[in-house]
């Protein structure tokens, strides 16, 4: 597996990716698929996205993640959004991104990365707990596009090189 900066070139194959995940439901807060103009805008080369990672794996790519100031963080902070393709499903492919997106939250000076996951999706939840993201929010009964209310729980990393996690990709 090939972890690399994405471009924009990727936004077409990327936005297919993601619409999958957004079209099948219950992971991501996204609930209306991307354009490729749009992806490249949110995710790649837009006013907020500070860098965005692919896993190429053999001749597609496997996922992707972000660093971004999109809704206007605190000082020091950046969101995260992690998204790996469903089928077929990839072993190691969200601890090599992380891998690559913490080297560039450090290149960046940031303190802390934040990801907001809806309280229903539990495989994101736990992502980020073994990636080392610890809880320190929660946003009440936040309406999906249905009305149907889902918490968000906000966790973070404490970006510091000497704790780096240890895991193997």
């Amino acid at each position: 597996m090939l972890i690399r900066t994405a471009v924009t070139a990727d936004a077409e194959e990327l936005c297919s990716l993601l619409n999958e995940i957004i079209l099948v439901g219950g992971t991501t807060a996204l609930e209306t698929p991307l354009t490729a103009a749009e992806f490249a805008d949110w995710f790649i080369d837009g006013d907020f996205p500070l860098v965005c990672h692919v896993a190429e794996h053999g001749r597609s790519l496997a996922g992707f993640q972000s660093l971004s100031l999109y809704g206007d963080p605190p000082k020091g902070y950046a969101d995260i959004a992690t998204f790996a393709r469903m089928k077929p499903k990839i072993s190691g492919v969200g601890r090599a991104l992380f891998q690559a997106t913490l080297a560039a939250a450090e290149e960046l000076g940031l303190e802390f990365i934040n990801a907001t996951i809806r309280a229903d999706n539990v495989g994101g939840l736990a992502y980020y707990t073994r990636m080392g993201f610890e809880p320190y929010d929660r946003l009440l009964q936040v309406p999906l596009l249905d009305g149907t209310p889902v918490d968000r729980i906000k966790k973070r990393f404490k970006v510091d090189a000497k704790r780096r996690p240890s895991f193997s990709v």
